[in-house]
């Protein structure tokens, strides 16, 4: 029998704009799902960066959200609100949450949860849903990616990135990465990258230019690396942007976009509609989940934090030395 939720529930709040110990244990009340939500008691939760933007005061949720970080999770339902049909209490979903991850219970709209595949724990559930939504949404949809072309991802030994390489190759794709240590290189390419650039040590334009150009690009660095990714493009290739590390603003001479009748696009996930949101959600159970249980695509797991460190989580991601995804234990 599933037990109702309780009134107040455990969770990590943003105190004030600042490092990672603005983020404190604080004790809220459970949220009541309104008409098509869901409410998840949360088993874990997966940390990203943008939650460290959040943190930082540099990517304000949008206003219906919960003020509480986090944007994936993964648990059982506990209770749902008028209208959703999909769901009952005490079913096992991971889910893209609008924020409030962090914390015991969360609500999302019932179509933006998706069932635990077959083969993994929810610990690896947890880690599901924020890069999948991501790299499908702009690497197959907007990038248009197929079968035996060559794709470049940078940052190939983060969330993003590892879920990247394994999605492009399960599609017949030819998969370049980069990363900035040998170790890393090494972990790109042992998830089927036919080839991992240490950026510290080796040009990837030159490597890139030299098997024909890249036919799409998943950038997150941005800065100096745009016009670095426009020479790395095959003609007709696709750069598709979706974070700046680097920055956001560059001088770019557009003539060469025009004559190579190059495609710049991008994306930021959290602030598009509930109904785009819930079109990938099905794309994801039709092409990606059945890649999840066949064993092709698995989350690479970094670390474990339990729910009172995630300073410490932050900590570990803000250094860059993680390879794959972290998460927090809640239940």
């Amino acid at each position: 029998m599933t037990l109702p939720p309780p009134h107040t529930m455990r969770a990590i709040a943003i105190t004030e704009p600042g490092g990672p110990e603005v983020l404190k244990a604080v004790e809220v009340t459970v949220p009541v799902p309104k008409h098509g939500e869901i409410l998840i008691r949360v088993a874990y939760a997966g940390v990203n960066r943008p939650d460290a933007l959040q943190r930082a005061g540099q990517y304000a949720p949008p206003p219906t959200a919960s003020p509480l970080p986090g944007l994936e999770a993964a648990g059982w339902v506990a209770a749902v609100g008028p209208g959703v049909t999909r769901w009952q209490p005490g079913d096992r979903v991971t889910a893209l949450l609008p924020g409030g991850g962090y914390a015991e219970y969360a609500i999302t709209p019932e179509d933006h949860a998706l069932p635990v595949p077959e083969g993994i724990d929810l610990r690896e559930a947890a880690c599901l849903p924020e890069t999948c939504f991501t790299v499908w949404s702009n690497v197959m949809l907007r990038g248009g990616l197929r079968a035996g072309e060559r794709f470049l991802v940078h940052g190939g030994s983060s969330g993003i990135g590892t879920t990247a390489i394994q999605m492009a190759r399960a599609l017949g794709a030819r998969v370049f990465a980069t990363a900035g240590s040998a170790e890393k290189c090494a972990a790109c390419e042992a998830l089927g990258a036919e080839r991992a650039i240490n950026y510290r040590e080796e040009d990837f334009v030159s490597i890139l230019k030299a098997e024909g150009g890249a036919h799409v690009i998943l950038d997150m660095v941005g800065g100096d690396y745009i016009p670095r990714n426009i020479k790395a493009l095959a003609d007709e290739g696709r750069l598709v942007q979706i974070a700046f590390l680097q920055g956001a603003k560059v001088e770019l001479n557009f003539a060469e976009v025009m004559m190579r009748r190059l495609t710049l696009t991008g994306s930021t996930l959290r602030p598009q509609s509930d109904l785009a949101k819930a079109r990938y959600a099905r794309h994801l159970l039709k092409h990606v989940w059945p890649m999840v249980e066949r064993g092709t695509l698995r989350p690479v797991m970094d670390s474990e934090f339990a729910l009172e460190d995630a300073a410490e989580a932050h900590r570990r991601i803000e250094s860059s030395g993680h390879i794959g995804k972290i998460v927090l234990k809640v239940a």
